[in-house]
């Protein structure tokens, strides 16, 4: 048998770092493979001690993609803390928060397919590793990539506009915000004079749209069939209509089929949720306690929340919801490579929604913090681009953080990532022993799908690529090959 191991370095068009393990039998077949995380992360212990409301400022440093995502996380837990629930704070802090949120998932989502997705989708998944990459999109696809950054461009002014900076800026404080919008501040998104304006950016999301539909119609064959397998799909639900929310709602799961799982308020959360543990990884396993960790698992993510919402309340994003619908004649997709087409309505919906908020006389309010009875607990649960977020902080009389929990969401989808990574590997390697880069490449390509920020999850210690070791059945590893 021809024994390598394989190590993929540095790690490609994810966020962090990560390593896979592939098992062969004494026949050379496939038994196993999986997806760990050998960093620790460390932001659950350090944070003890801190005063609750240093908890927005410090989390976001997890990351430097979402940021703003653990920033309104935290925020929204420390908010219970000081006696304010979300409905709670004032009209102009929802919407300023909202403006950030939503700009927030505009830029990260263009981000991934623009910048990390679109070599794969443009250029396939045998093409050679120096042009899966978006210089070489930029060079072939000049308009597109074009786009692509302006887009971003787009939502992180956006953030910087309301939080003094793209990246670990601050607008939340226990109970609201600390700032307002100005009408200068307001008019630069909307009169184009300075960066394409907010209609140009839903104009380009609907052509962006209308790319991916193209190009699944022209790739049906393996965008469906690429890593696909029947989950849950959890997402938070606007509390009174079922639409898709991303900001503040209610929990969520369906299982494959469309039957309801789970239906709860956020804050319920940990009545309804274990973390399993492994030896070989530091990314827990988030299921639903009463269906234990087989069964309880879900996905998180465009799709899952494109699969657990009843409509989309913004109109042009709905007509496009419809569509993706409609492939599966209204059942749950189960298709992984179909989560990019569910990013893409995602960022239609949020270029609708920054419009919408844009023109809401209450983001040039003065009315920005509210406070009530203290508390000991507070749980703040977002969607960030990537899916369900939770921030979950305990505090003494003092004021000081005793306890914090974080599911982030890639750990929400790390059973996924791993189911992912088992079907390339038994697809392709049952096929073909040979180990090639094409073959690498595809299992990068399933994880990639999720967006993955291993960071997040993790909070590396340090530096360490994305590994991928070819184990005998003795579980040694043998020769090498590095990428």
């Amino acid at each position: 048998m021809d024994k390598r191991k394989i190590v993929i370095e540095p790690v490609t068009r994810v966020e962090g770092h990560g390593k896979v393990t592939i098992k062969l039998d004494n026949n050379g077949k496939v038994t196993d493979a999986f997806m760990h995380i050998v960093e620790f992360r460390g932001f659950e212990k350090f944070i003890q001690g801190h005063p609750y409301w240093e908890a927005p400022v410090l989390v976001q440093r997890l990351c430097g993609i979402c940021p703003v995502s653990h920033h309104l996380a935290a925020a929204k837990a420390i908010d219970q803390l000081v006696g304010i629930d979300p409905e709670n704070l004032t009209p102009t802090a929802t919407n300023l928060r909202k403006l950030l949120h939503y700009g927030q998932v505009f830029q990260s989502h263009a981000l991934h397919f623009f910048y990390l997705a679109s070599p794969d989708l443009l250029f396939g998944i045998d093409a050679p590793a120096e042009k899966r990459n978006i210089v070489a999109v930029a060079t072939e696809n000049p308009e597109l990539a074009k786009k692509g950054i302006l887009m971003r461009k787009f939502g992180q002014e956006i953030i910087k506009a309301l939080a003094g900076k793209k990246i670990h800026g601050i607008l939340a404080v226990p109970g609201g915000v600390h700032k307002t919008f100005t009408v200068d501040e307001r008019e630069y998104f909307i009169d184009g004079k300075q960066i394409p304006n907010i209609d140009t950016m839903i104009e380009w999301s609907k052509e962006i749209i209308d790319f991916i539909k193209a190009y699944h119609t022209q790739n049906a064959e393996w965008i469906d069939n690429f890593a696909a397998y029947p989950s849950n799909h959890l997402s938070l639900i606007h509390k009174g209509s079922g639409a898709m929310e991303l900001y503040d709602g209610r929990l969520k799961s369906i299982d494959s089929e469309g039957n309801e799982l789970l239906n709860i308020d956020d804050i319920e959360y940990r009545y309804h949720f274990k973390e399993a543990v492994e030896p070989w990884s530091y990314l827990k396993f988030p299921y639903m306690t009463k269906y234990g960790r087989e069964k309880g698992w879900n996905r998180v993510g465009p799709l899952a929340r494109l699969n657990t919402c009843t409509y989309i309340n913004t109109p042009l994003a709905e007509t496009e919801r419809l569509i993706f619908k409609a492939y599966t004649q209204n059942k749950p997709n189960n298709m992984t490579m179909h989560t990019h087409w569910a990013r893409l309505i995602e960022m239609l919906h949020c270029a609708e929604t920054i419009k919408e908020l844009l023109f809401d006389k209450d983001i040039l309010g003065s009315d920005l913090v509210r406070k009530g009875s203290p508390r000991n607990k507070g749980i703040g649960i977002i969607e960030a681009p990537r899916g369900t977020l939770i921030h979950e902080y305990h505090t003494d009389d003092k004021g000081l953080i005793t306890k914090c929990n974080l599911i982030v969401s890639t750990t929400h989808n790390n059973e996924a990532m791993n189911r992912g990574v088992r079907e390339i590997a038994n697809s392709v390697l049952s096929e073909k022993p040979e180990i090639t880069e094409p073959m690498l490449n595809q299992i990068e390509i399933a994880i990639r799908a999720y967006d993955p920020c291993l960071s997040c999850a993790t909070h590396a210690l340090g530096e360490m690529p994305l590994i991928v070791q070819l184990e005998d059945s003795n579980g040694k590893i043998i020769d090498e090959k590095i990428r």
